[in-house]
């Protein structure tokens, strides 16, 4: 079998690439979509539940399958550098694209309020980090005016580029299973992502490789919820800083990828995210990042409201690594117990495992 080498590679014809288009990789996509088989006793319905673990990629997210694309395209415009507003994912995943096109990476990131994690990988990059004195939304307009007067890239979700790549994961889910899953289940932050899948579903079943389409089912966190107020909010407030967001940029398309496949976009608290997020961890053995944590707290939520059928099949994406976020992971977990180098003295604090 031939190695993998990257979604432009193995989805070419599908893709916005021409044969002039080079191709900036590092072996994004192929990540693990695995059956759950230790949640069932959370859920309130007998369904069959996938995680789709975006943080197998490069850089630890889902967004390097769109930064693939958007970096390949920039360089074959002969562009120098690239620039984005980033709560962190965006920029981590730049960074290293930009680092690997030899190009320069501008990122703009909400002053307190990404992850140490996410700010280290753009850090490491080389890439010139600037911590705007507001929002997400607010580092965004600046960027967007910043490419207006000068020759940069914008490789946000609003570059079409992105959300082109980011489609992939769709396909890598249908090739997995062998057809489209019932629902499928996402956070939604800039709402980007939840656009892409849909419009992959669909792109396959037109191809005439699956034939139905899922219901897609996206969750803000209840202090970043726009789309479920049905207005922006200002200043949003989330444990989940990745979907920490106001006013997304795809928030039209993500609404017609909920209304034309019949699905719902609802609002997730961050306690429900908190406790999802320790579930997958301790439960099923991988480490998310909070955000992350929304598609499978929306899955519990709408499983207690009766939403699912007995035997449906629920795809839920993990969109980044735990690692992005290791303040959250110490937080909300148990501190180390302090011991003495004793076998005794530990025998006896264990003495409910041992």
């Amino acid at each position: 079998m031939e190695a993998w080498q990257g979604i432009i590679k193995r989805y070419r014809k599908y893709l916005s690439v021409t044969d002039k288009t080079p191709v900036i990789t590092l072996y994004e996509g192929n990540t693990p979509l695995f059956k759950s088989d230790n949640l069932s006793r959370f859920l309130h319905q007998d369904i069959n539940l996938y995680f789709k673990y975006e943080g197998a990629n490069p850089s630890g997210s889902f967004k390097d399958r769109g930064m693939t694309l958007a970096i390949s395209r920039a360089v074959e415009a002969d562009a120098k550098a690239v620039i984005c507003a980033s709560t962190g994912n965006t920029s981590a995943s730049a960074s290293a694209y930009a680092a690997k096109a030899g190009i320069a990476a501008i990122v703009l990131i909400p002053e307190g309020q990404i992850a140490t994690g996410k700010l280290a990988q753009a850090m490491i990059h080389s890439a010139r980090v600037l911590q705007v004195e507001g929002n997400f939304d607010e580092a965004l307009e600046i960027v967007k005016q910043l490419v207006k007067k000068h020759p940069v890239t914008l490789v946000n979700s609003i570059n079409p580029y992105r959300l082109e790549g980011q489609k992939t994961a769709a396909f890598e889910v249908c090739d997995a299973l062998g057809a489209a899953p019932d629902h499928h289940a996402l956070p939604v932050g800039n709402a980007g992502n939840i656009t892409a899948y849909w419009r992959g579903y669909s792109e396959y079943k037109k191809a005439g490789i699956i034939r139905s389409l899922p219901k897609m089912i996206g969750f803000q966190a209840a202090g970043a919820a726009p789309i479920v107020l049905g207005r922006p909010v200002e200043k949003p407030e989330t444990i989940a800083t990745a979907i920490r967001i106001g006013n997304p940029a795809s928030w039209k398309n993500a609404v017609a990828a909920r209304d034309e496949s019949g699905g719902r976009i609802d609002a997730v608290t961050d306690e429900e995210i908190i406790d999802a997020y320790k579930l997958i961890s301790s439960k099923e053995g991988v480490f998310c990042e909070p955000a992350s944590a929304a598609s499978l707290a929306g899955v519990i939520k709408l499983s207690k409201e009766g939403y699912f059928r007995d035997g449906e099949t629920v795809v839920c994406t993990l969109t980044g690594n735990g690692l992005k976020d290791p303040d959250t992971a110490l937080n909300v977990s148990a501190k180390p117990v302090r011991v003495k180098a004793d076998v005794s003295e530990i025998e006896n604090l264990l003495e409910d495992i041992l």
